[in-house]
């Protein structure tokens, strides 16, 4: 047999020993994560937005965000449970409620660490979680939907501008001009449907009475003491009192505490330099074309939101 066979042979049986070696130890670190108590803290700050969320530090929560943090969770075994630190004056209806269904529709225990406000849309997306802790001074609640539009008429005279429409269906043309009686009526029809709709998602999610909810759906704020009195909490505290709550609902004897490691710097200025030019442009814009530049990029908006 040449050397040549020998240290072939050699170099197979070590590859092989490598492989079964790397399994073994795959196996065992599996293992001793998955025995692990983990409870992860999630933190979503800042409006509730369909789109606008790509960066970590971007201050807007949006349903692909929440939806990618909790698919991690859900994939990793040593993760038994859920906390999601919530600050927000809430923000678009749709949104809130894409949330509020990955939250509603998650396999592991889900608890609620409320911040300085986690109100209307933020209290929204609370109500299907399985425990909600606020600190006493939280301002929550503004169970209620706001309907928001520019009247651009005075701004395009400003600028000079001359709209000329050619419209099929008589309110087609509604968001350009002074809204009628009649298309008052039709968003307020619009405005209590989704008024509706959040007095059921509540109902549902904190086992209340639809008529008591009701009367709490004024759109006014509680703090989180007058809230725990009301039923729209569990208990007072903060992140640990909610770890501790999602503990008990887990079963966990020993829960550890536990973050998702953050994208480095370089990594987010890779993910903002994909929108800088667009920034760049509209802080540059003169007042009055920047605000005609939002209100055509937002247009009406039905909001479960504080108004501010």
């Amino acid at each position: 047999m040449s050397w040549k066979r020998i240290l072939a042979g050699v170099l197979i049986g070590v590859a092989i020993l490598s492989v079964i070696l790397l399994a073994i130890v795959s196996d065992r670190e599996g293992a001793r994560l998955s025995a692990l108590e983990r409870v992860v803290v999630i933190y979503l700050e800042g409006a509730i937005e369909e789109t606008g969320g790509n960066w970590d530090f971007s201050g807007v929560i949006t349903p692909r965000r929440v939806a990618r943090q909790l698919e991690r969770a859900a994939k990793d075994n040593s993760i038994k449970a859920v906390v999601l630190r919530i600050n927000s004056p809430g923000g678009a209806v749709a949104a809130s409620q894409q949330i509020a269904a990955l939250i509603r529709e998650f396999e592991k225990p889900v608890v609620i660490s409320m911040g300085d406000m986690a109100a209307s849309g933020g209290y929204y997306i609370s109500a299907p979680a399985d425990g909600i802790v606020a600190h006493p001074g939280t301002m929550t609640g503004s169970i209620g939907v706001i309907f928001t539009n520019f009247n651009m008429e005075g701004l395009y005279e400003k600028l000079g501008v001359e709209m000329e429409t050619i419209k099929s269906g008589r309110h087609k043309d509604m968001f350009t001009r002074k809204l009628t009686d009649e298309e008052r009526r039709l968003l307020q029809k619009i405005s209590d449907e989704a008024y509706d709709q959040f007095i059921t998602e509540v109902a549902e999610g904190r086992e209340l009475e639809k008529d008591h909810v009701r009367k709490l759906a004024t759109g006014q704020l509680y703090l989180g003491s007058q809230a725990l009195e009301l039923g729209l909490v569990d208990r007072l505290g903060g992140i640990e009192e909610a770890i501790d709550l999602a503990a008990e609902i887990a079963g966990l004897e020993k829960p550890v505490k536990y973050e998702f490691p953050q994208p480095s710097f370089f990594e987010q200025l890779t993910r903002l330099n994909t929108y800088l030019p667009a920034l760049l442009e509209k802080k540059f814009l003169p007042g009055e074309l920047l605000l005609l530049e939002k209100a055509k990029q937002y247009g009406p908006q039905l909001r479960y939101q504080v108004a501010l």
